[in-house]
């Protein structure tokens, strides 16, 4: 299996770096080139984004103008994209909060059609944390005491329709419908300090966000949601082989543009961005927020991939009773 692995990571890596050797089309870019971010800045979108957009400066000579519109979930950024003009001047760079907009029915369009995944940036997937104080030191243990004491857990996130509340609401669903009260909040803040003193028994949040809590021992990490162990967190199991398989969350940054836009300005724009992003700066600088850089990935690659996980979305939310009015 090993072997299999290392066989596939070695053709994705000829195949990024055939992407890599792509240049841009005659007279691209030609003028500064806009990309929309669907947050305030200084969050994991904008940053890893930002960067991004400093690498083509570098690369290309042209100013990459950061355009953060925070608001709606997202939705101004991603309806300000669908209606550009798909010439590769406007991008836009979001985590994976785009893949739940078409099955949330928050934009009037399908993201499917109506947008060009380009790249995959990174993969960065979320710690499932509990306090100490709770009785359960693994999955199969919260399983064990979720169902035997209905009505006894709640769960935070960072809102209705979060991620973490979809992320956790999956989670309930896959592990056979236990049942967990969800605590929305305005952000993670309260969220973490409302689990550390018990009134709340889980949540989901990012690396970065939980790892000081979890190294000063103040919460626990049940487990990881990715398909493997992350390095940072090597004695914590992932959810899968904790004995809900195929189970696997993780939040995307990708790069995207609207529907139309040149084949080759999309090469140019996949291989430029995965020059950087697999470079050993920013992989250095992604390990120490408990994210890492997504594998090589196509245009084509990276759409099946955003596609997958759209439609898995929509068939959740359409199978589930998750309640997305509170």
């Amino acid at each position: 299996m090993n072997s299999l692995r290392s066989l596939a990571f070695f053709s994705a890596a000829i195949a990024c770096a055939h992407a890599a050797a792509q240049t841009p089309p005659a007279g691209y870019p030609s003028r500064p080139i806009r990309i929309i971010v669907g947050s305030a800045p200084g969050g994991g979108a904008d940053i890893v984004t930002r960067a991004v957009g400093q690498h083509f400066t570098e690369r290309w000579g042209r100013a990459v103008v950061m355009d953060n519109r925070a608001g709606g979930g997202g939705v101004i950024a991603l309806e300000m994209l669908a209606q550009a003009v798909p010439d590769g001047y406007t991008l836009f760079g979001g985590a994976s909060l785009i893949v739940t907009a078409t099955p949330m029915k928050k934009i009037p369009f399908d993201a499917r059609t109506a947008l060009t995944p380009i790249v995959q940036l990174t993969t960065a997937p979320f710690l499932m944390l509990a306090p100490p104080s709770l009785p359960a030191n693994s999955i199969r243990e919260l399983i064990a005491y979720a169902k035997s004491k209905p009505h006894a857990l709640s769960y935070g996130s960072a809102g209705v329709g979060s991620f973490a509340h979809l992320g956790t609401e999956l989670f309930k669903f896959m592990a056979g419908g236990i049942d967990m009260v969800h605590v929305p909040y305005k952000g993670y803040g309260q969220a973490l300090t409302d689990l550390m003193g018990g009134q709340i028994q889980l949540l989901l949040t990012s690396g970065l966000g939980g790892a000081p809590y979890v190294k000063s021992g103040r919460l626990k990490a049940l487990a990881v949601t990715s398909a493997q162990r992350l390095r940072a967190f090597a004695e914590v199991p992932t959810v899968a082989e904790s004995g809900i398989a195929n189970f696997q969350l993780e939040n995307m940054h990708g790069l995207y543009a609207p529907a139309g836009v040149p084949a080759a300005i999309v090469l140019a724009l996949n291989g430029e961005a995965q020059r950087f992003m697999l470079g050993a700066d920013m992989q250095a600088r992604l390990a120490t927020e408990g994210a890492e850089a997504a594998p090589p990935n196509s245009p084509e690659e990276f759409r099946q991939t955003f596609v997958r996980q759209v439609n898995l979305w929509e068939r959740f939310i359409q199978r589930s009773s998750i309640n997305l009015s509170e």
